[in-house]
């Protein structure tokens, strides 16, 4: 085909790089298939494969796809590619892995198209004795949570705790509470079934909400709809949620702890969250005059993943605690979802989980949300409602989500209220810059280029586009403070008028004129360079401790 015809079919094959797919323009070989540690094709393959596999486009221009061709190869051909590729990766699999080859007619310029298997179970691939991943338009060595995920894939039925029969255990040993709500629930998820479940024994029910194997009670079964007295059943693990109150101090104010059944401890915990309303103090009345503190949905869907996700052999507990502005989540195991943006990017459900027994369960009986997409759904409620983002700490072999329930940057806000279509990974790039947690550079550069941030790390604040747009101009002012000309300025016009001054002069005139984000040090710094700068421009001198108007 003609070039033209080529760039055309790329574009509608492969039109952006995401995840899945990365555009490389590499038109020598030689040093680009095994170079430098994470720039060259190796690494980018390892980083593709330990995700859900791809394809690398070689031999055109980034974003564009204009053809450019690769015009040294090397002594590669793309028939020997593969082998050679395999020999530098590790644990790289050669099923699915192939390489296509375009040659333009008209301009006879070669394209490789590089076919990428995801990483075999449990084995992450390699470059250069590196594991890599994708991280935004990145790649960074495999982190952590993402190692977890690999290493924790094709957990087998057999080692499911929650698919494992619950031993000895009797129909007479489940709550019936626990059952009539178990129905009223799946009701709700299957509504067409509505009339057929009252007509069901418990025992048909339950085989019908998948909490049953071959007939006989499961441990998730225990869990979810157990008599807490008999908790023994599941041998040492006792299963156990526990709330605690604690005040602003972090001091601990109350607690409770609450056993199986775990569906009716769920809602007895979250019954004790005050969930007051919280008011919005805006003069442009942009905002509901109230709002509840926490939206009930969300608060379930945290509590319910903390259940169907906890490591139960590790017999550790789930706590809930209430701070006067946030509710804390947390379980125990590690985090197999893997990164929370990528999550949220993906929106399609996991491969495999822990308790993928429990799991299923679960969403038959509407505790959770369709598997894989309630995590972006609590973010999605979050931006609804002009709250900060949930956040996640998956360190430790624990995973801890907080829920905020109250406004942390009101410019973050507002931003929000007047740009109800802005991009959810933005939005949470955005809300991790409002609460001054870190952001790498490739996210800095990203807000910079939509005029959505502006200033240095770690002194980054709300773009001054924005802050007209959501009428924070003063406020805008006041965190990015005045600029060096005009306390120059203001410098030479105080020694003009009264003849000399020391430093402590100046700062009384321009302390509470510089940005709110700099601390007092920083601040007496800026003024400190701004008065060496007038020195060296001959404008002023320095006698002693005394500034003057220079006399050269």
């Amino acid at each position: 085909m003609v070039k033209i015809e080529l760039e055309k079919y790329l574009k509608s094959k492969y039109p952006k790089e995401d995840h899945t797919c990365e555009h490389k323009e590499f038109k020598t070989l030689k040093q680009a298939i095994s170079g430098r540690k994470g720039e060259d094709v190796i690494s980018y393959i390892s980083a593709l494969s330990n995700m859900e596999g791809g394809v690398l486009v070689l031999g055109v221009k980034d974003g564009s796809l204009e053809v450019v061709g690769i015009e040294d190869t090397s002594g590669y051909t793309a028939q020997e590619l593969p082998q050679r590729l395999i020999g530098n990766c590790t644990n790289l699999s050669s099923e699915g892995l192939s390489v296509e080859e375009f040659i333009t007619s008209d301009t006879n310029q070669k394209v490789w198209i590089i076919h990428i298997p995801k990483h075999q179970p449990r084995k992450p691939v390699y470059a250069h004795k590196v594991a890599w991943q994708r991280s935004g338009e990145s790649i960074i060595p495999l982190t952590h949570q993402r190692e977890a995920v690999i290493l924790s894939e094709s957990l087998s039925i057999a080692t499911d705790w929650s698919a494992k029969i619950c031993q000895n255990a009797t129909f007479e040993d489940l709550s019936n509470k626990a059952i009539q709500t178990a129905k009223e629930e799946y009701k709700t998820k299957h509504p067409k079934l509505s009339d057929e479940v009252d007509s069901w024994s418990d025992e048909q029910f339950l085989a019908k909400a998948k909490l049953l194997k071959n007939g006989k009670i499961t441990n998730a079964c225990m869990l979810l709809l157990g008599k807490d007295e008999k908790s023994d059943l599941l041998e040492d693990i006792n299963p156990q949620i526990t709330w605690i109150l604690k005040d602003s101090n972090n001091l601990e104010q109350s607690y409770e702890h609450f056993g199986l059944p775990l569906l009716l401890s769920a809602k007895s915990v979250l019954n004790k969250i005050r969930n007051f309303k919280y008011r919005f103090m805006s003069e442009n009345k942009l905002f509901p005059e109230e709002v509840d503190k926490y939206d009930t949905w969300v608060l379930y869907e945290a509590l319910h993943n903390a259940i169907a996700h906890q490591d139960y052999e590790l017999r550790g507990r789930i706590n809930v605690v209430e701070f006067p502005d946030k509710v804390v989540i947390s379980n125990v195991g590690d985090f197999l979802a893997g990164e929370i943006e990528e999550i949220i990017k993906r929106d399609t459900p996991l491969e495999n989980y822990r308790n993928d027994f429990l799991c299923k369960a679960m969403v038959e009986i509407n505790m959770i949300d369709t598997i894989g997409s309630g995590i972006k759904r609590m973010f999605v409620i979050q931006k609804q409602r002009f709250f900060p983002m949930p956040d996640y700490d998956t360190n430790n072999k624990r995973v801890q989500v907080t829920i905020h329930g109250k406004i942390i940057d009101e410019k973050y806000t507002k931003l929000l209220a007047l740009n109800p279509d802005i991009d959810l990974i933005d939005l949470i790039h955005l809300d991790k810059i409002a609460k001054k947690q870190p952001v790498n550079d490739e996210i800095i550069k990203n807000l910079k280029a939509k005029k959505l941030i502006e200033g240095r790390k770690p002194n980054l604040y709300i773009s001054a586009t924005v802050a007209k747009v959501t009428n924070q101009t003063s406020d805008y002012i006041k965190i990015r403070g005045i600029d060096d000309d005009f306390i120059q300025k203001m410098i030479v016009d105080y020694l003009k008028k009264f003849k000399t001054a020391k430093r402590v002069d100046f700062e009384n005139i321009l302390l509470d004129k510089l940005p709110d984000i700099l601390d007092i040090n920083q601040k007496k710094n800026k003024i400190k360079n701004n008065l060496q700068a007038l020195k060296k421009a001959s404008k002023i001198e320095n006698i002693g401790k005394v500034w003057q108007m220079s006399k050269s």
